[in-house]
């Protein structure tokens, strides 16, 4: 399944929002989505993961990698509303307790 990705903006909030796979072979895609283009004055850069069917360990630290940029540049990383299966990955490898969760941004 490929992966679609959309990028919004809108009042200093920067929202990726994914459909697809998030593996080996689509996590690069994800990555230029999550850490290029952001605009200056983004406050909160989000991942909407809503309609993700699948992710793997490297769509995980693909996650993180964002995460800790986001932190070095004083911006607030959000995953929305994930997916059954992201959730079901983020719970095997106790990171729910880690990332910011939201429903909405």
């Amino acid at each position: 399944m490929p992966l679609n990705i959309e990028v919004k903006d809108s009042g200093g909030n920067h929202l990726i929002a994914v459909e697809g796979e998030v593996d080996l072979y689509t996590s690069p895609e994800l990555r230029a989505a999550l850490m290029k283009g952001i605009p200056p004055g983004t406050k909160v850069i989000g991942a909407d993961l809503s309609k993700v069917a699948y992710m793997d360990s490297s769509g995980v630290a693909t996650l993180i990698e964002a995460m800790k940029a986001a932190a070095q540049e004083a911006r607030t990383f959000v995953l929305v509303s994930p997916s059954e299966a992201v959730t079901k990955v983020l719970k095997l490898t106790r990171l729910d307790s880690v990332f910011d969760i939201r429903e909405a941004l």
